[in-house]
């Protein structure tokens, strides 16, 4: 993902549900309550973890299943061992949850030595701070949860631990571990799910396999078929994602269907795990991860930290008609209607059919697209933006667009266009065409449907005063499938620069 083009608009649910969505997380909720609970007794130790023999308690508090460790070490035979298995993951999930306390600001540390600890001005804004408030909160729990998730097995850092030299280093090379490319894999996964969600040709907010995420990190773009030494990279991936994405679910993030444990274990498991040789039913077998409304808010939120530009349909509903057209030009078209129907429920029809008008004129190279979604935009309006179109039908860059959309609303008395008018708009409507999919199938069908219906048409096209003729014609020429139409198109295109005084190309 690049950083210099926009992502694709996004449409975010109101803040107040999002800090609705926020507060009832799993991880969350769980630190606001053991910041209530927190008191004079508590203590923590230099680096602000809970005392362990305060563990258990923190746990009960919580209500979390096998929180009495003393019960679990009384028990007999098979389930003591579950039991005791219960209470050291309660335990487990009550010190993550206080790590996070700490980590927002929901618990703060009075006094070092004593290991104190008190209430924090976090815990205030959850309960009486505005639902911008609450989500900041969020937002830093979930930093906390994501430079969790990128680091290694615990079991294999605590091995190391163990192994320690006398100076107390631990060589982290051993763990083939480099925590700025494990951060960077994980947000390169995150930044694909964003995208996949955001995106027209995704999902949306439906599931997308564990298996497809892995390989768009893992599988060139240029390899159609993967070899082996890849498909078990991408076997390695999902795994890695799978233990990542279990961490990422109680905050909200994501929800998320594991990796069936026993599909591991069947003939083929871990290749098909790479994506090959896998019945569609079986796919979700392989996990399953959906980002959620919250989660979407989440990840924008990071993006424009990190300088993406990441747009949210209904953004531009209070700017002028020309922050619009230029704004939605690289909108999906669905992105762009849902834009455009914001901005045009916040003003009188028929003013805004003028004022659309007035933003779509123009000779720079962005005119072209405005005058399309002016076009799209004015379709939305409806009749009673008659009145605006029958303004301009002598404009030269309007009246032809004007005319199309008198025709198309069975208006009566509509004037016919002079043939410049024609090729003019023509021209207009294939730059706009060309700006906004580039080389695209439908662009392509688009010119072999004009040259075969308008014979003549490069003889005269070229002549047309539009500051994109020439570029249109080469890319008609580059698009066109005949050799010998592709050859007039060019011509045509070298003409229209040689009388506009320009370096062919």
């Amino acid at each position: 993902m690049s950083d210099s083009s926009p992502l694709p608009p996004v449409r975010l649910r109101p803040e107040a549900e999002l800090a609705r969505d926020a507060l009832a997380t799993p991880l969350l909720s769980r630190a606001a309550r053991l910041a209530r609970w927190a008191g004079p007794e508590t203590r923590v130790d230099p680096g602000g973890e809970l005392a362990e023999e305060q563990l258990p308690a923190a746990a009960e508090v919580l209500g979390l299943v096998g929180a009495n460790a003393e019960g679990a070490a009384s028990a007999e035979g098979a389930g003591a061992v579950e039991e005791a298995g219960a209470a050291e993951e309660a335990v487990g999930l009550a010190d993550e949850a206080w790590q996070v306390a700490v980590h927002t600001g929901l618990v703060t540390v009075t006094d070092e030595e004593r290991g104190t600890v008190e209430a924090g001005e976090a815990l205030r804004l959850l309960t009486s701070g505005s639902p911008r408030d609450v989500l900041e909160v969020w937002l830093g729990a979930l930093e906390a949860v994501l430079a969790d998730a990128s680091v290694p097995d615990l079991g294999e850092m605590e091995a190391l631990l163990e192994e320690a030299g006398e100076d107390g280093e631990v060589d982290l090379s051993s763990l083939d571990w480099d925590p700025e490319a494990e951060a960077a894999f994980l947000d390169g996964v995150l930044g694909n799910l964003y995208l996949l969600t955001a995106g027209e040709d995704g999902p949306g907010e439906g599931p997308v396999p564990l298996p497809a995420l892995a390989a768009s990190m893992i599988v060139p773009e240029d390899m159609e078929e993967p070899t082996d030494e890849v498909l078990e990279q991408v076997s390695d991936a999902l795994m890695r994602l799978d233990d990542q994405f279990r961490l990422l679910e109680p905050i909200g993030l994501v929800e998320f269907r594991p990796v069936d444990e026993e599909v591991l274990t069947e003939e083929g498991g871990s290749d098909g795990a790479g994506g090959s040789g896998i019945d569609e039913a079986d796919v979700s077998r392989y996990g399953m991860v959906r980002l959620t409304p919250l989660g979407l808010y989440g990840l924008r939120a990071r993006l424009l930290e990190a300088g993406y530009e990441a747009p949210v349909v209904g953004e531009l509903a209070d700017k002028g008609a020309d922050v619009l057209l230029d704004g939605t030009g690289a909108f999906p078209p669905g992105a762009a209607r849902a834009e455009t129907e914001q901005w045009l429920a916040r003003r009188e029809p028929l003013a805004a059919a003028r004022e659309l008008l007035s933003a779509a004129r123009g000779a720079d190279a962005g005119a072209p697209l405005r005058r399309l979604r002016c076009q799209q935009a004015l379709s939305l309006v409806g009749a009673v933006a008659e009145p605006a179109l029958r303004e301009v039908l002598d404009d030269a860059e309007l009246g032809g667009l004007a005319r199309v959309w008198l025709a198309e609303h069975g208006a009566a008395d509509v004037p016919a266009p002079p043939e410049s008018m024609v090729f003019w708009l023509t021209i207009d409507t294939l730059a706009a065409q060309l700006a906004a999919e580039g080389n695209s199938a439908e662009l392509r069908e688009l010119v072999e449907g004009l040259a075969a219906g308008h014979s003549g048409f490069f003889a005269s096209a070229w002549r047309v005063e539009h500051p994109a003729t020439a570029e249109v014609l080469e890319a008609m020429g580059r698009l066109h499938p005949d050799r010998k139409v592709a050859k007039e198109a060019r011509k045509a295109a070298f003409k229209a620069r040689s009388q506009r005084g320009e370096q062919g190309e």
